[in-house]
């Protein structure tokens, strides 16, 4: 039993922080879409501003990495849930989050504001908490 809630831990880890960029980017790229139609001359910064939420799930990955030699031995299975359903958590909403504010980043560009230094400024507040939950899950 202890063994199947490790893999659980890790696929919930893995999968969720993934969910969490897929929702991410997609929200800061269909805002880029909308964008395009309105100033197709600043579509490199729509396309910096809409990749950042990817980024949670490159640490969802990274933390699977790393934690899944813990299960070398079964006892260890509730801990990797809980380390898995910590990060996952963590990475589905930082990453949804900072897609809605590059959404907002991108809107402001594609009306003509200079925004996209502070838009990368703000999106990296939400993104500091997924790095948090991959540092804790690495100290565990």
């Amino acid at each position: 039993m202890d063994l199947i809630l490790g893999y659980l831990g890790l696929g919930l880890m893995l999968g969720l922080a993934g969910i969490g960029s897929c929702y991410g980017t997609t929200i800061a790229g269909t805002a880029a879409e909308g964008a395009l139609k309105k100033d197709p001359s600043k579509s490199s910064g729509y396309m910096v501003l809409s990749a950042l939420p990817a980024t949670q799930g490159l640490y969802g990955f990274v933390a699977f990495l790393m934690t899944k030699a813990k299960l070398d031995d079964p006892s260890n299975g509730p801990l990797m849930l809980g380390i898995g359903l910590g990060v996952g958590l963590v990475c589905l909403f930082s990453a949804i989050r900072q897609g809605k504010v590059c959404a907002a980043g991108i809107q402001g560009l594609s009306q003509g504001h200079d925004v996209q230094t502070n838009t990368m400024i703000y999106a990296a507040l939400p993104e500091f908490y997924a790095i948090l939950a991959l540092v804790a899950a690495l100290m565990v």
